[in-house]
């Protein structure tokens, strides 16, 4: 995951108070000034496509991939999306927004990125990662990467993550194989923590993700 160039902060209208931005940061590793700074990203993704203050699909993919590109549909992408919009009403309001990019913080726990990833990982939301889904984020990854690698080497992929993460051999990785997992291997969680929001009161990133995967470096 990554940025693009940064620029200073500009000032921007404000929609919370400031009880509402301290309730925000106190739901987030953010600080009050940075939630504030935040907005001001917020505001440029959220009318990007639709003007209406609030994140729309479109307009999440557009931030995310530096595309409007409609050829298909990205399972990464709708992934985060759906992960952001805690609500599920199709839409990322402020407070999801902050709440979900500051699991993203360096300094956010590891086992809050483990449990991010973990459920981004489990598509069909059972509460485990079963082995054709974590073939179809490999797949997806890989694709959004622009990598192109044999079946062969997706298959020993995903038998190598299982072989170390499913310990009690159930065909489906539970939320504490895989805390187990990401300890053992930490390289997995490499792409839940953008450094740029450490000094986001002193910068203003766009919010861009790639996925910086490269096939050595491929768990998923």
């Amino acid at each position: 995951m990554g940025c693009l160039p940064t620029k200073h902060v500009r000032d921007s209208p404000r929609s919370l108070g400031l009880h509402e931005d301290a309730a925000v940061a106190a739901e987030s590793s953010f600080t009050v000034s940075e939630v504030e700074a935040l907005y001001d990203l917020f505001r440029k993704i959220s009318n990007s496509v639709i003007k209406d203050g609030l994140i729309h699909k479109e307009e999440f993919h557009v931030a995310l991939f530096r595309s409007k590109s409609k050829k298909k549909q990205n399972l990464f992408g709708d992934r985060v999306f759906d992960l952001f919009d805690q609500k599920g009403n199709g839409v990322i309001e402020f407070g999801e927004f902050i709440r979900s990019l500051s699991v993203f913080h360096p300094d956010t726990p590891e086992e809050q990125k483990a449990a991010f990833a973990f459920r981004l990982y489990d598509l069909r939301q059972t509460g485990f990662i079963e082995r054709h889904e974590l073939k179809e984020m490999v797949l997806a990854l890989l694709d959004e990467s622009n990598l192109d690698i044999t079946s062969d080497a997706v298959e020993m992929i995903v038998d190598t993550t299982f072989d170390q993460a499913d310990v009690n051999r159930d065909g489906r990785i539970d939320q504490e194989e895989w805390n187990v997992f990401t300890k053992d291997n930490p390289y997995v969680l490499r792409n839940m923590s953008l450094p740029y929001l450490k000094d986001i009161t002193m910068i203003f990133p766009s919010f861009v993700i790639h996925s910086e995967v490269s096939e050595a470096d491929m768990f998923v």
